[in-house]
């Protein structure tokens, strides 16, 4: 008789993220040099170590589980997804962190039949952490320093709908005319944030809608997903269809999206997008 693969410790992926965080932190205080990726994107050796870390710690807590990671697919390495296989965003902001900013994120997560179960988002400069498994999303705060917990992780969950919608966005997607009219037609307010905190806030209940219209890459997403679906609330594409992961599309894009905290959210969103 087959068993089902045994779940990884969220403490342990916990660890890994702020074992990266503390690479990435000490790779800044060292100078930042920065390189143009073939498309086009910034990387960093920062990104480059903390994928090193990640995929290590990969190894030795799930081995033979395949590592889609944002790094190794820039330099060829693209697994055999498979049914099960972890997504890693080792420095999701790396534009931002190459210019001195704080707003970047590790983002870890399994994924189990197309569908994000374990994340863990990690903000090194800010402390800021986030980790989810199903039934289970938290939240906390961390030294920027040391990566140490200040207090123990609590619970999260998404609010109310709110009368007037909470949309959040990047500073630079947020600005453009597709997501004005997204928000226009909710009567919604936007508020702004960076790299996979977006999903958070949404998670935390701090927003209610986390639209995108454009292609990201799925490292970009999933983490920060499985923390979402934990709480309660999911990510559905731009056809009201779910977002699947493991390339099914041919390349690893998501071809736009929106992240919502409940199905009131969610039908909204819908109406949203029709109009």
């Amino acid at each position: 008789m087959l068993h089902p693969p045994t779940m990884p410790q969220l403490e342990d992926l916990i660890s890994l993220a702020l074992a990266a965080g503390r690479e990435i932190m000490a790779v800044r205080a060292a100078g930042i040099d920065a390189q143009v990726k073939a498309d086009g994107s910034l990387v960093t050796i920062a990104d480059q170590r903390a994928e090193a870390i990640i995929e290590a710690g990969l190894a030795e807590l799930d081995a033979g589980v395949p590592m889609l990671g944002e790094e190794a697919v820039a330099a060829g390495r693209i697994p055999d997804c498979g049914a099960r296989f972890y997504c890693v965003d080792p420095l999701d902001g790396t534009r931002g962190f190459a210019n001195g900013g704080d707003e970047f994120t590790v983002n870890i997560a399994l994924v189990e039949n197309a569908t994000p179960v374990v994340g863990v988002v990690y903000a090194p400069a800010t402390g800021e952490l986030y980790a989810g498994q199903p039934s289970k999303a938290l939240a906390g705060k961390c030294h920027p320093q040391t990566g140490k917990l200040l207090a123990p992780m609590a619970a999260i969950a998404p609010g109310a709908f709110a009368q007037q919608p909470r949309v959040v966005a990047s500073d630079y997607s947020g600005r453009n005319e597709r997501t004005g009219d997204f928000i226009a037609a909710l009567n919604g307010v936007i508020t702004h944030a960076s790299s996979s905190i977006k999903f958070c806030r949404v998670a935390e209940g701090a927003a209610d809608l986390y639209p995108r219209f454009g292609d990201v890459s799925e490292w970009d997403a999933a983490a920060g997903h499985a923390i979402l679906k934990a709480a309660g609330g999911d990510i559905m594409l731009l056809d009201g269809s779910p977002l699947r992961y493991g390339g099914r599309n041919g390349d690893f894009l998501i071809h736009g999206f929106v992240a919502y905290g409940n199905a009131t959210a969610k039908a909204a969103a819908l109406q949203a997008l029709t109009r």
